[in-house]
């Protein structure tokens, strides 16, 4: 398995690890009126990268070089995720991320990562036992905090799929750089609206999306 063709399948939406039911904060940004187009979804999709996407790409990529440990991974994770609930999706989709790697990569040693990881903890690990490097192991984490946001929000706002798909393309040098910073070292920001998007989805009665 080449190293290209890892980072394709890594950044697949048909990845299992259960992504596909998680907006990151769109379903509720939706619902709440702060994201209505294709201008405001953009101005949503800048900002997770900027903040989620650097700090999920800042872990993953020192746990891949060895410079975290699993459980000081998980706690600095921890830290940097105030809103419980968006800790919750995260060990939730980290949980089938590990799953996967033990099937594909059963040589590997993923028993000191637990059962349920931190999204970005299990990316690392899993990009390291792939052959990827770091970068490409932030990337990977990167370009999947947009475009799971990105196709939520098309499904939910019925917009049109090449144009979804025309700004994702659009935000692929901002995904490049974002991850060439998060290879720098860890970043410790956050976003209060993202974290009380993400608590405040938990209140809503029948949501589509987990988070």
């Amino acid at each position: 398995m080449t190293s290209l063709a890892t980072l394709l399948m890594l950044s697949d939406s048909r990845l299992p690890t259960g992504g596909h039911v998680h907006s990151g904060g769109i379903e509720e940004a939706v619902t709440s009126g702060l994201v209505t187009d294709l201008a405001t979804l953009r101005a949503f999709l800048r900002r997770r990268i900027r903040t989620h996407g650097l700090v999920a790409g800042s872990i993953a990529a020192a746990v891949h070089g060895g410079g975290l440990t699993a459980d000081t991974a998980d706690r600095e994770t921890d830290a940097r995720t105030p809103a419980p609930a968006a800790r919750q999706a995260s060990r939730t989709q980290g949980r089938g991320l590990i799953r996967l790697a033990r099937r594909v990569w059963p040589e590997h040693d993923w028993a000191q990562f637990g059962a349920t990881p931190h999204l970005a903890v299990a990316a690392g690990a899993v990009g390291a036992a792939s052959g990827l490097s770091p970068e490409h192991t932030a990337l990977s984490v990167v370009y999947t905090t947009m475009t799971g946001s990105a196709t939520a929000a098309q499904r939910l706002l019925a917009l049109d799929p090449g144009d979804v798909a025309a700004l994702t393309f659009e935000l692929s040098a901002l995904c490049d750089h974002t991850a060439t910073e998060a290879g720098k070292g860890l970043a410790d920001l956050s976003d209060p609206l993202l974290d009380v998007l993400a608590q405040r989805h938990t209140e809503r009665e029948r949501p589509l999306f987990f988070s």
